[in-house]
């Protein structure tokens, strides 16, 4: 993570902020190792992909689950565009009400807009590297950055901060 004028930039798995980072939480009585597995999982099921999701729950390689959210049968753009960032802000959401310590790491960008710098991703990112100058302003940001607002709204939870509590209760 890197902060630079009031922005947390973050990008790649070994980041707590990352949908990559590898962490267990649990949804619905399912064990998931990371958000990404947690949304292709989500995503398959949305359109009734049972063994696209068994075969995203088999793997822990977060490649490998976005290889095979991008195959899901029944896939329809605007179902899909309707449901995807409530999908991965409550995967976000249960990652860090459930592991405190990572939501230790969220609380602390209090005060910071979070900027997923991925120079990959225009959708869930800002398709730009944390060092690019142009990331520090936002209108020249060349993606959506849907995953640093799902996170925002998380951090914002009273519930994720509950959790840092109780662990410091414990």
């Amino acid at each position: 993570m890197h902060q630079i004028d009031g922005m947390t930039l973050f990008f790649g798995a070994d980041d707590a902020l990352s949908n990559w980072h590898r962490c267990q939480f649990q949804f619905r009585g399912l064990q998931f190792t990371s958000v990404e597995q947690f949304m292709m999982y989500a995503k398959a099921m949305l359109f009734g992909d049972r063994r696209a999701a068994a075969a995203i729950l088999a793997t822990d390689d977060p490649r490998t689950q976005k290889r095979i959210g991008r195959l899901v049968n029944g896939f329809q753009e605007s179902v899909w565009l309707a449901k995807r960032e409530s999908i991965v802000t409550v995967g976000c959401r249960e990652k860090f009400r459930q592991n405190p310590r990572l939501a230790e790491e969220l609380i602390a960008t209090s005060g910071t807009v979070l900027v997923e710098a991925s120079p990959y991703d225009r959708i869930w990112g800002v398709g730009l590297a944390w060092n690019d100058p142009r990331i520090l302003d936002s209108r020249r940001w060349r993606g959506m950055n849907l995953l640093g607002n799902a996170l925002m709204r998380v951090r914002d939870d009273s519930n994720v901060a509950d959790s840092r509590n109780r662990e410091a209760r414990t």
